[in-house]
């Protein structure tokens, strides 16, 4: 149990925080509808990607005299060539609505299987002109998924296919000037999983003991004071879900219980948010969007948080400036999808994502989203100084563009799991975990 220390008061240190306005619009919707097809937003995303693809490519095979073939479906003969798509994978074990319904007659949330690739997927590589098979051993080492727009250097086989030799991809988008130069910290937190059986446990409450400054020893309280806005990424609150038929059943469709887990919630939370810049990403669990750029929480949930002006409900994903640091944050849906296409670590996909200049390359193939047609914004226009992933297992790491682009990629905790935070130091942008032990 941290231990109490009431003689000490440090005033606690102030940034500042930058209007997000210019950030939001690129995640927020409007009013939804979803007439239009998906196909738009593929074909957003390939033009947008396509003149930077081709910038590194031709850098890098132009000099050993490999030329661009425009179309996909124009590849002829067994000379080397380089074509640009969009990668997509056709894996049985990829969930599927329409055999779903066809199967049971129901139309549920399908269970995602551990992974997409298990060595009998077929991967493609389209274009507006068609597809064309992609085959050899670069392909089959390589981390890839559906939905990256990539380069692919290599000829035709006797059998149409598209043999690889190389690849490339769009790399890190530009970076802003990072200029903190104060020792001041973030808390990122995440899955706090508040749920109605037990809306505030006692880690929770000592977490915002310690995140007030009120827990713990001198040092505690100086580390507590340079904490300059806490951010809860995804899951703070764990709704029940109605059964099917819930309509028909009074009991079932009782929400009165949600609408106190929702008050306990905003309770706990206007705590924080009494003390510093707060802001909330929505996640799975929560009452938002199923599908992503998930957006905000709204506000009338938070009577007692939205009195204070530092509280913030963003969308998921989410950019935010703090004191010149660019951030971009998710709840880790699109993560946990990444890591059913690869071994590789959680954090070593997101850091992989920023290469491919895109947040989301899955969705909306295995990840559910909102079908744009003016653009795709999970593409990463501006590269953040810092990009962290809700509900994982700690880790972190460094993705490093080829111009100078550096970015701390951060893995956060799941609170009601681990009883861990992360405090990130706006100057450094090292980052290390706090344990919050209720423990007597």
């Amino acid at each position: 149990m941290l231990v109490m220390d009431v003689d000490t008061c440090i005033p606690r240190a102030r940034v500042e925080h930058a209007e997000t306005a210019k950030y939001e619009s690129e995640f927020k919707t409007g009013r939804r509808q979803y007439t239009q097809q998906f196909n738009t937003l593929y074909y957003k995303r390939l033009n947008t990607l396509k003149p930077f693809i081709l910038n590194h490519a031709r850098t890098k095979w132009e000099p050993k005299k490999i030329h661009l073939t425009p179309k996909v479906l124009n590849v002829e003969g067994p000379e080397p060539t380089f074509i640009v798509g969009t990668i997509f994978m056709d894996s049985q074990v990829k969930p599927s609505t329409l055999a779903q319904v066809e199967n049971t007659h129901w139309i549920s949330d399908p269970t995602p299987p551990r992974m997409y690739r298990d060595g009998t997927e077929t991967v493609y590589l389209e274009d507006e002109s068609g597809r064309i098979r992609l085959v050899g051993d670069a392909v089959d080492k390589a981390v890839l998924a559906s939905g990256v727009v990539a380069a692919m250097m290599g000829c035709e086989t006797q059998a149409g296919d598209f043999d690889v030799i190389d690849m490339c991809f769009a790399g890190m988008a530009e970076q802003p000037e990072r200029t903190c130069s104060e020792d001041v910290f973030v808390a990122l937190v995440s899955g706090l999983n508040a749920s109605v059986e037990q809306p505030v446990t006692l880690e929770m409450q000592v977490l915002a003991e310690y995140l007030c400054g009120a827990a713990g020893g001198a040092s505690d309280q100086k580390t507590s004071a340079r904490i300059v806005q806490t951010v809860v990424a995804g899951n703070i609150m764990n709704v029940p879900v109605p059964p099917i038929g819930h309509t028909e059943d009074a009991r079932a469709n009782d929400r009165v219980p949600v609408q106190k887990l929702v008050a306990s919630v905003d309770a706990y939370l206007s705590d924080i948010a009494a003390c510093m810049p707060l802001a909330l990403l929505p996640g799975p669990g929560d009452p938002s969007s199923a599908s992503l750029p998930q957006q905000p929480l709204h506000p009338s949930m938070f009577a007692q948080c939205r009195q204070y002006t530092g509280f913030r409900t963003l969308t998921n994903p989410a950019y935010f400036e703090i004191n010149n640091v660019l951030l971009l944050g998710t709840s880790g849906q699109n993560v946990r999808d990444l890591c059913r296409y690869s071994n590789e670590t959680p954090c070593q996909l997101a850091a992989q994502s920023l290469q491919w200049r895109h947040v989301a390359p899955t969705a909306p193939d295995t990840l559910w989203c909102y079908p744009f047609t003016e653009h795709d914004p999970f593409v990463v226009r501006t590269t953040p100084h810092v990009y962290f992933a809700g509900n994982q297992k700690f880790e972190a790491g460094v993705a490093v563009g080829t111009e100078g682009q550096k970015t701390k990629v951060i893995m956060v905790p799941e609170f009601s799991v681990s009883h861990e935070i992360v405090l990130l130091n706006l100057r450094t942008l090292e980052c290390s975990t706090v344990h919050i032990d209720a423990c007597v």
